[in-house]
């Protein structure tokens, strides 16, 4: 008996201890802080409203895509599109990623890391390691090599991920939604080199070798959008920047665009909701910068400024495509940004968004974050493929940079004219300020 009503004593003692509320409703203690993030290069959108509706000046859509009231929370947003130096920061991890699991070990560097010399693998890097025909399957073998050039074969660069298809989870019965959740997880795969013959593709009778051969390439274009990705594969990248940012969360990370960098302190919860494709009406809102009721992102209802200068990159007049000072694509943030500080929201490249292309959306979208998605199969019918792009770009006409003009390209294909850039969800309190 004593040694029981020890023991009951000593449970009593330690719960109080633990729960040090004394008897009071206070929540799990000593959980994680959160601080608010900054994500390089990523502006905040702060959450608002607006109407959306096709432009007036497409008098057959306005008919039937009507003008509706929406709120869309507030999100991050990429201050410019994905550059083709970011996304190939992109295709060099997956080509290191598929090296590493085919090797045991890597060449050791003089700082003592330990990488792939991927400048004279196969020469002289060959003798350092003589396992290094290992890697000989990432090559073009001799029959398809130009000038006995080695080269990475593009389309063994493939890259695969896993995502969970929480609509189909929120159509099922709660039991069954647990009982069956390995449906619910979708392994997924995209070859990632973009198609750099969609300059050829695009405009059959034109000269436009030189951008085939370097735009993706040549360091000149480092700073230029990259073009020539489908849905697939902007969604690719999308997943693969999460997946960065995770497993890099323990180290050192930027936490401005101004590339301050802080050590992550113990105790901070920094998990960030994962990087995406934005929802159209999501791109609508940031691109009209936080204006009610205006035609193009610079606040205007013409294309010029009072100086007569064009403020973005499109196809001018009967098509001197040069008028505005990009033949084809130009620099991003060659022109000045939207009240949001976000660059190129019309003209430059259009850009892929998450949402599903369904003529009539506007009658049946729901008034708060409306977003319509349809994750196509291979086999599905051409039209259920469509996704919405945003934006106009350098070889469309004016009418497509108005910030209410919705278009749309099948998500299986690739362009010249069509880039993206990411958002993420700002995770935490509701506010119009931060």
């Amino acid at each position: 008996m004593y040694s029981l009503g020890a023991l009951c004593l000593g449970l009593m003692l330690f719960s109080c201890k633990s729960n040090r509320g004394n008897g009071q409703l206070i929540g799990v203690q000593e959980r994680p802080k959160w601080t608010n993030i900054q994500p390089y290069g990523m502006n905040y959108v702060k959450a608002g409203h607006l109407y959306v509706g096709q432009a007036d000046e497409d008098v057959n859509l306005s008919l039937y895509q009507k003008p509706k009231s929406v709120t869309i929370a507030g999100f991050y947003m990429d201050e410019t599109e994905i550059t083709n130096n970011e996304y190939r920061q992109f295709v060099y991890w997956v080509r290191d990623s598929i090296a590493h699991v085919a090797l045991d070990h890597m060449w050791e560097a003089p700082n003592g890391e330990s990488r792939i010399d991927w400048d004279n693998y196969g020469v002289d890097y060959s003798a350092q390691n003589p396992e290094s025909e290992d890697l000989e399957f990432m090559y073009y073998d001799e029959a398809n090599r130009i000038n006995g050039k080695r080269e990475i074969d593009v389309r063994k660069l493939i890259y695969r991920w896993d995502w969970v298809d929480l609509k189909k989870a929120a159509k099922m019965p709660r039991e069954e939604a647990y009982n069956r959740r390995a449906e619910l997880v979708q392994r997924d795969s995209a070859m990632i080199y973009p198609d750099t013959l969609v300059w050829m593709r695009d405009f059959e009778y034109a000269y436009n070798e030189p951008m085939t051969e370097g735009y993706f390439n040549h360091p000149a274009y480092d700073d230029y959008p990259v073009v020539g990705v489908t849905w697939k594969q902007a969604k690719a990248f999308s997943q693969w920047r999460t997946r960065l940012w995770e497993d890099n969360i323990g180290g050192t990370a930027n936490r401005s665009k101004g590339g301050k960098k802080g050590k992550r302190r113990a105790g901070i919860y920094n998990e960030i909701p994962e990087f995406r494709l934005p929802t159209e009406y999501e791109f609508e809102y940031a691109a009209r910068g936080g204006r009610v009721s205006t035609t193009y992102p610079w606040g205007l209802n013409y294309i010029r400024n009072s100086k007569g200068c064009l403020l973005a990159n499109f196809k001018p007049g009967r098509g001197d495509y040069a008028e505005d000072g990009g033949f084809y694509t130009v620099q991003v943030a060659h022109y000045n940004p939207n009240d949001y500080g976000l660059y190129d929201m019309s003209g430059n490249v259009s850009e892929w968004t998450e949402s599903a292309f369904i003529e009539n959306a506007h009658s049946f979208i729901h008034d708060m974050n409306p977003s319509v998605t349809y994750n196509a199969e291979d086999e599905d019918p051409t039209t259920w493929k469509r996704k919405v792009v945003r934006g106009g770009s350098w070889k469309d006409i004016a009418y497509y940079l108005q910030t209410g003009v919705r278009d749309y390209e099948y998500q299986d294909t690739s362009k010249s004219y069509i880039g993206f850039r990411t958002v993420m969800a700002f995770p935490g309190r509701s506010l119009t300020d931060r």
